[in-house]
Formats: C-alpha cells, structure tokens, sequence
C-alpha cells in the first residue's frame, strides 16, 4: 500500500465546505432508551434525513461539482442498487446538467420512482446475471459521459466522511464509531475522518450476515468475492470490497460485526418506535449490530451512522409484518 493515504481528513474537510449549504447538516439523535438497552451513551446521526434519504449525496455532490464545466456538460453516468442513483440525478440536477442511471432491475419501485423524479434517465440490468461495473463503463464510453461509482472515487470517499465529521464535530469526542457496510465508501470515508480527528477511536462496520466479504476479505488480508447476497438491505448487496475503498479499510478498521435480516427488522421497527425515524434495512444495520449487541465490549460513548431512509410504506410495513 503507499505510504501516502488516497483520502486524509484535509479531502473530507474540504469536502465539507464544498458541500456546504447544499447538502443537509443532519441532526444528532440521542435516546435514554437506546443508552439503557446497549450500556452506553449512543449518539445517531441520522443520514436518513439527507437529501435523497441518504448519506451518497455528500460524496455524489463533491465528486460531481468538481467537473469542469465541459466534462459536466456532456452529463453523468452512475450504477446504483439506488440511493447513489438518486444522489448522481439530484447532483447532475443541482449542477444543470443530465444523468443516466443503471439500476438493477428488482431495485425497490420507490428508489426508482425517486430516481427517475430527480430527472434521471434509468437503464436496467439483471444483478444476479449482469457485471454491473462493465456495464456502466461501458454505457458511459458509449455515450461520452462521466461515469461517478457509488464508492472508487477519492471524491466520492472525502464527501461520504464528512457524515462523521460533523457527528464528531456534534457529539465531541467518542470511543467508538459503528458504521454500515456495502461496497465500502461510507466507511472509508468516515474512518479517514473519524481517525484523523480521534486517533484512538474504534471504528467498527457493519454487514448483513448474507454479505460478510469486507470482514472476509480482511481475515485474509486481500479482497474476497462473496455470491451476491440475498438480504433485506439491498444498499448492501456487495460481492466484494472495492479496491480503493479496501485499501482504506484495511488500515483503519477495527473489526466487522455482522447482523441477520431479522436484528435489522428489529433495529427498522426501534427506529421508528422509540427514535420516531424511518431507515431503510441498509440504514439499520449498524443500529441493528448494537441492539444485538453484536460490538461487544462495547465502550462508553459511540456514534452511529443511519446510513439511509428509501423506503415506500408497502415495502416497510411488509418487513415489520404489517
């Protein structure tokens, strides 16, 4: 690896004040509930309540807004299982320029429904068949766009950590950060923010049981395929860590706890009950882990990351048993 890291915590804090004012500072939630049940002092920052219902604005908005004004005006490109989707076609739309979306084809109607209302064109594919990343590649040469990936780009990586930069800034210091896991972006880039301001501090992902290949993959130390996972947290489907995102997380994780579909029902249903918030099931999952006590020991003041709130009423209902 080289010595000097893709992504430092100067990249998130000029992140931060690129996407100032456009991108939502979301609130810090805390419960006396939630401290009882998982024996410590949680702070939860709550992206759900970011544009498009999702931390991908952050790093969407950063990559895309340091286009050059020729580049932007050819549009964008972007795969997504959705919430990077929404983010691209809200960016490209707040920039005055296109977007073109590649979505699998079971991606949750709302997500598409929302994607498309942000004025995206959506091309389908099949994710358990179609390669996305050759896909999307190829579409974007295709039609001379500028391909942003959900997570292997340095911009996308600064602009998701500036989540836990404000968490930080917010709560103050913590001894431990909790944080979702799919393709590895959001962590890489809170990592990078949460170590560079905390060195000490223990940052922990989160996957669904179906879709452990981070915490394969740092057992072995290289990058591990898993089959795509069937889980409730689709936002969560990664076969295998991205290169660029691996590389970070190798060297600032901590660990990887895993969480089965029904601790994130669980988490999904707490959430909404006791912390009066909607998250998706890939938003829950680190809520899920402490609820399950996955983290364990757990120290006494950690911040946790809802990575995202895109879900239709059916769709939540219908995972709670409604």
């Amino acid at each position: 690896m080289p010595d000097t890291p893709p992504v430092s915590l100067d990249d998130v804090r000029d992140a931060a004040a690129r996407i100032k004012g456009v991108a939502h500072r979301t609130p810090v939630l805390r419960s006396r509930t939630l401290d009882e049940l998982v024996g410590a002092e949680v702070f939860v920052k709550c992206e759900n309540l970011q544009r498009v219902g999702a931390f991908k604005f952050r790093g969407a908005y950063n990559a895309a807004s340091r286009l050059s004004p020729e580049r932007l005006a050819k549009g964008i490109a972007a795969y997504s299982s959705g919430n990077h989707a929404q983010a691209v076609a809200l960016a490209a739309r707040e920039l005055g320029t296109t977007a073109v979306i590649l979505m699998p084809e079971d991606t949750p109607r709302a997500k598409l429904e929302a994607t498309a209302g942000y004025g995206a064109e959506i091309v389908t594919y099949d994710r358990y068949t179609g390669d996305r990343v050759a896909i999307g590649e190829a579409l974007a040469a295709d039609r001379g766009l500028e391909l942003i990936p959900p997570y292997e780009h340095p911009h996308v990586i600064a602009g998701q950590g500036t989540a836990a930069l404000e968490l930080i800034e917010e709560a103050g210091e913590l001894d431990a950060l909790v944080v979702p896991v799919g393709g590895g972006g959001l962590i890489a880039g809170s990592a990078t923010a949460a170590k560079g301001l905390l060195p000490d501090i223990r940052v922990i992902g989160v996957e669904p049981e179906a879709g452990d290949d981070t915490k394969r993959s740092l057992e072995a130390g290289r990058r591990v395929s898993v089959p795509v996972p069937r889980t409730i947290a689709d936002g969560q489907a990664a076969d295998i860590p991205g290169e660029l995102t691996f590389s970070i997380n190798r060297r600032l994780l901590d660990g990887i706890a895993l969480v089965d579909d029904d601790e994130i029902r669980e988490a999904m249903r707490f959430a909404f009950e006791r912390l009066k918030t909607v998250v998706e099931p890939s938003g829950a999952s680190a809520l899920a882990a402490l609820l399950a006590h996955r983290v364990e020991p757990l120290p006494r003041r950690v911040g946790l990351i809802l990575s995202g709130g895109n879900i239709g009423a059916e769709r939540f209902a219908e995972l709670l048993g409604g």
